[in-house]
């Protein structure tokens, strides 16, 4: 490959441009980008080596689409118009139904690989970008069956010199569990933070007295809502499923506390300890 083009140099496009320069210098990134700002940020980091518009998409070898998800869905009919047909074209959306959807019966569907880096942080735009983001993080596939094999290898090639460990779903099945692991994790945050600031009317009270656990829960609330608005909107029918049953269990904790009954607390507190058992990881 000698030329990848990246839709959204931010955080995720941004982080997969500098790992892929890393690997290979000779490789020229082009950066496409409808803040101007973006770009030229890009461009002084040294994140893009040149700035691109979609006329030129016919010159790449691989396109990456880190955008929001709604203009993923708008715009990916329109980039495999563009495309060649042996350039390889990815997105990094965290939704996948509407996304494979809109491409189903394009004439380039074989040119597409679905794709979800499960890796970022709260931060956006190019200043975010960071290498070596994707170590050891797992990336899920959907409908890798769809891609032309040549490309699939081209995309494996590529995921497991970044260090990536693959997963494989059909979209359904992930929009399904993203929306518990990582969705509702999003609400939560936000919703915390929401009610902070609305009860603590004094911003010094909450500096001053916010400790490690708040700042690390409510951590996510900085996330861009450009980006997690059109992520809800797509996976409404999941995240409202996950927040009934996440308020079906805040609502018997409260229960428990008004009905002064702390044995039942200490059980369930106790039993969702297991969770750190689950994340240290499993063999």
């Amino acid at each position: 490959m000698k030329n990848i083009y990246i839709i959204g140099v931010g955080l995720i496009g941004g982080s997969i441009a500098k790992d892929v320069k890393k690997l290979n210098p000779e490789i020229m990134i082009h950066g496409v980008d409808k803040n101007e700002a973006h770009l030229d940020e890009a461009l002084s980091l040294k994140i893009i080596d040149h700035k691109a518009t979609f006329e030129d998409l016919n010159q790449a070898d691989l396109v990456i689409v880190s955008i929001p998800v709604d203009a993923t869905e708008t715009l990916l009919p329109e980039i495999l118009d563009k495309v060649s047909d042996n350039t390889l074209v990815i997105d990094a959306g965290s939704t996948k139904v509407s996304i494979c959807k809109a491409v189903e019966n394009h004439p380039k569907r074989r040119n597409f690989l679905a794709t979800h880096p499960i890796a970022g942080t709260e931060f956006s735009g190019p200043k975010a970008a960071i290498e070596g983001l994707f170590v050891n993080k797992t990336n899920i596939i959907c409908e890798i069956e769809k891609t032309a094999f040549k490309l699939q290898e081209r995309a494996l090639t590529i995921f497991k010199i970044m260090g990536m460990n693959m997963r494989y779903m059909n979209p359904v099945a992930h929009d399904k569990h993203i929306a518990y692991v990582s969705h509702l994790s999003h609400i939560s945050a936000f919703m915390l933070g929401k009610t902070v600031i609305e009860k603590e009317k004094n911003e010094r009270d909450i500096f001053d007295l916010a400790g490690s656990g708040f700042a690390s829960t409510v951590r996510l609330a900085k996330s861009s809502p450009h980006m997690w608005t059109p992520i809800f909107k797509q996976n409404k029918v999941n995240v409202i499923e996950t927040l009934d049953e996440y308020i079906n269990n805040l609502t018997k904790f409260k229960e428990f506390m008004e009905a002064d009954n702390f044995d039942d607390i200490f059980n369930e507190m106790e039993n969702t300890n297991h969770i750190k058992d689950i994340l240290n990881g499993i063999a």
